[in-house]
């Protein structure tokens, strides 16, 4: 079972919270998201386990439970289908941006006198 594991510390590490989750069964994979431009973690991350019941049973007992002062959140990881991920331009609604893009009007629609004529 891949279990969402949220509002972790920053500082956690992912030994750390493999060593939490083993208390409860085996643990195939830990992964603490991370910034790619900083490394600093996200503040959430993922755990594989590979027996349902025991990844079950922490995520019963983990949800809510203080880890270094925050109250975490544990839930099964449920796959977004694949028409929801997000993308680089992802709500943007096409050309309607505002002023940006073919919304300038030629440059012309600013009011004034243009020129000096």
């Amino acid at each position: 079972m891949n279990i969402f594991v949220g509002s972790l510390p920053f500082s956690i590490e992912e030994a750390d919270l493999r060593e939490s989750f083993e208390a409860y069964g085996a643990v195939d994979s830990v992964k603490i998201i991370t910034d790619k431009f900083t490394g600093r973690s996200k503040g959430f991350g993922f755990v594989e386990m590979p027996n349902d019941a025991e990844a079950q049973k922490a995520i019963d007992e983990l949800n809510g439970a203080t880890v270094q002062g925050r109250a975490i959140v544990v839930n099964k990881s449920e796959p977004k289908p694949e028409g929801e991920r997000r993308s680089f331009n992802n709500n943007r609604g096409g050309d309607s941006r505002g002023g940006y893009g073919n919304n300038r009007g030629g440059g012309n629609d600013r009011g004034g006198n243009r020129g000096g004529y």
